[in-house]
């Protein structure tokens, strides 16, 4: 008996201790978010009404670590309120699942994660989750990690159909076959990344589907001094692009920051011109949060502006908070990198953003914000509708984030 009682007992103690050493929680979103839109990513047409949606964002987010262990479940639902009927049923509009990955570290500096994740490096420039979108954006991928005095990252992903009698991909993705190499060193003030990223696109060509490569090549160095701060970014792409032609883009970005809450910066994005064919000179961002960059309309990158004529952004921001209030200011002068067409001017327009947030709690916080686009007749040209009309956008978002287990 006093040998049962002492298993029982040690057994107890053997589950609190590996308790201890683990951390469990299940936290939770809902973000409902309500848009008005006239002239939102295209130029409004004259007479053309305000149009108006809401969509929600909900999810589950459960993770658990110990000592040799990382994992983490999400599980996402996005909807447009009124796309459903009220009498629903479940096959049709299942939850989907957004990340569900796992991290084994061999030694505490040397790990491998793979699984379904959110990619998110530097700037979000080329790759970033693109949190503002409901769905966000994950990766089907595999990741090395090395991290101690300095950060590697080895990422690679391939993508097949489920038959495998054959080496087709035709699925939703927008590669085939990614490989990323990621350095990043810190210091005191002092950051360095260099990326190197070998992106697989498949084509079909005669009848049988090849994969064409390009390469994004470059990095970020950031700098901070008393008073304020400097951040540039450089990539180039070359290879092939998916219609044969080699490329030659070209991105670069420099950002001042200084301490009273004002940014200045330049970005430039290379693209091809009407009367220059030979090469693909339009450099794509990838995977990037491209909502983060060029103005919140998201006339450029986001799903749209591929391939085509580039682009110059002279910005300031501004950034005031103050206790839970929150206040930015954005603008935004837009114009062509390459030329659009032979008598064309290349200054697409001034776009201003303003945005707003409260907290109201540490999990429950409101934000709403308004935009502008003072457009040229070199936008409607790239977009249609009529650069005359005003176009704006507005939204008003609810962000409630419980932790049901910590």
């Amino acid at each position: 008996m006093k040998t049962i009682k002492y298993a029982v007992f040690l057994t107890a103690c053997i589950i609190i201790t590996q308790t201890l050493k683990a951390q469990f929680s299940l936290t939770g979103e809902f973000r409902p978010r309500t848009e008005f839109s006239h002239g939102y990513k295209n130029l409004a047409y004259e007479n053309q009404y305000w149009s108006t949606i809401t969509t929600q964002r909900s999810r589950l987010n459960f993770v658990f670590q110990n000592e040799v262990l990382r994992t983490k479940l999400v599980l996402q639902d996005v909807r447009q309120w009124g796309s459903q009927p009220q009498l629903i049923t479940n096959e049709d509009y299942a939850t989907s699942i957004h990340e569900a990955w796992a991290e084994v570290f061999f030694t505490p500096v040397f790990s491998l994660q793979a699984g379904r994740q959110e990619l998110n490096y530097d700037d979000h420039r080329i790759f970033g989750n693109v949190g503002w979108a409901q769905q966000a954006r994950s990766h089907d991928i595999a990741l090395l990690k090395y991290e101690k005095n300095f950060k590697i990252h080895f990422g690679i992903a391939h993508h097949e159909n489920s038959d495998l009698t054959n080496n087709i991909y035709d699925g939703p993705d927008a590669y085939k076959d990614l490989q990323f190499l990621w350095f990043n060193k810190t210091w005191e003030k002092n950051s360095l990344s260099l990326l190197l990223l070998n992106n697989g696109v498949p084509v079909i060509e005669n009848s049988n589907q090849v994969t064409k490569y390009s390469q994004t090549m470059g990095g970020r160095y950031s700098k901070g001094f008393e008073k304020w701060s400097l951040a540039s970014n450089l990539y180039w792409q070359t290879g092939k692009h998916a219609n044969g032609k080699e490329i030659n883009a070209l991105n670069f970005l420099a950002e001042i920051s200084l301490k009273n809450k004002f940014i200045a910066g330049y970005e430039y994005l290379s693209g091809n011109s009407y009367d220059k064919t030979e090469k693909v000179y339009a450099f794509t961002p990838l995977y990037g949060t491209n909502h983060k960059f060029n103005g919140f309309m998201d006339y450029f990158y986001v799903g749209n502006h591929i391939n085509s004529v580039g682009l110059n952004d002279i910005y300031l921001k501004y950034d005031w908070s103050k206790e839970q209030f929150v206040f930015n200011a954005d603008l935004h002068y837009f114009a062509s990198a390459g030329k659009i067409a032979k008598d064309s001017e290349n200054y697409f327009g001034t776009e201003l953003d303003l945005t707003f947030s409260y907290k109201i709690h540490e999990a429950v916080s409101i934000s709403a914000g308004w935009s502008i686009l003072f457009a040229a007749e070199s936008m409607e040209l790239l977009k249609g509708g009529d650069y005359k009309t005003g176009n704006h956008w507005a939204y008003i978002m609810l962000s409630v984030t419980p932790a049901f287990i910590k």
